[in-house]
């Protein structure tokens, strides 16, 4: 590491066209702040393998889906591991950062999670619902999501392989986010009207709100980095998981008033900062 400040490389698509979000934005406003504490340098996805040797760190932030350049991720990934390039968030992550397996390993294990089968012979252990939802495991962003009616859930025995998963579509009161910083909840956002899923309000997360959410991110132990667990309220009140993002999870920082942003910029500079040290806290 430098004598100095440490060198930043941070991972973006400041031109990727997220529906509801504006990804340049946040990560606009986000290196503006950080740039008060390390050496900062802004780069494409697609640059970060070429560019990280001369870095401290490697920070992904809102690069969009890997799924448009999967085989340059897989590379960037494998080579960040072979060489001890330090990557924030870490690349140990069981959730997102993985795929879609850990709702399917999180449901047999009994979270509150919606529940989820692969396989055409599981589908009868999905309860009674009047749509489905089929996602591809490696599916992010909404894309190659399919909601088929009950009547058709027969078809589904042709879709149920290693590469798609099932689940009821839930009729919720509503999504809400629970934001994490390593191990520390930050702050929590909902879409008060499900078709809306970007309008986002500062959410009151009540104690029974956030023992929920920190089941996931101690599941998940990652010990450093942003987490986003996103769940649904059910019709009987529940909370269920929808999924927990551990990769580059957006983090609707436009939504916050200005004093729970500073706290967040304030967390993640921090954390930032022990990681890049090489401190690392307990997972």
């Amino acid at each position: 590491m430098s004598a100095a400040r440490p060198r930043v490389l941070y991972v973006t698509d400041l031109a990727y066209p997220a529906r509801g979000r504006r990804y340049g934005d946040e990560d606009v406003f986000l290196t503006s702040r950080l740039r008060e504490h390390f050496d900062l340098a802004l780069c494409h996805p697609l640059d970060a393998a070429a560019l990280m040797d001369a870095y401290d760190a490697v920070v992904v932030r809102n690069s969009g889906p890997v799924l448009g350049y999967r085989k340059e991720y897989d590379a960037f990934r494998a080579r960040a591991l072979a060489d001890g390039i330090r990557v924030y968030n870490p690349l140990n992550g069981k959730a997102d950062m993985a795929g879609k397996q850990y709702l399917l390993d999180l449901s047999a294990a009994g979270f509150p999670v919606i529940p989820t089968v692969d396989r055409a012979e599981d589908l009868h252990r999905l309860p009674a619902a009047e749509r489905y939802v089929v996602k591809p495991k490696l599916g992010a962003d909404s894309l190659g999501l399919r909601v088929i009616p009950a009547a058709r859930l027969a078809d589904l025995a042709g879709l149920a392989d290693a590469s798609v998963f099932i689940q009821p579509c839930v009729d919720f009161a509503y999504e809400v986010s629970f934001y994490f910083v390593d191990d520390d909840f930050e702050y929590a956002l909902y879409a008060p009207d499900p078709e809306r899923r970007w309008d986002l309000k500062p959410y009151p997360a009540t104690a029974a709100d956030l023992e929920f959410a920190r089941r996931f991110v101690d599941w998940n132990a990652l010990g450093h980095g942003i987490q986003r667990v996103d769940a649904c309220r059910a019709p009987d009140g529940e909370l269920l998981l929808v999924e927990l993002e551990d990769l580059n999870p957006y983090l609707s920082l436009d939504a916050l008033p200005e004093e729970s942003r500073d706290a967040f910029v304030t967390a993640l500079t921090a954390s930032l900062s022990r990681f890049v040290q090489g401190v690392l806290t307990p997972a």
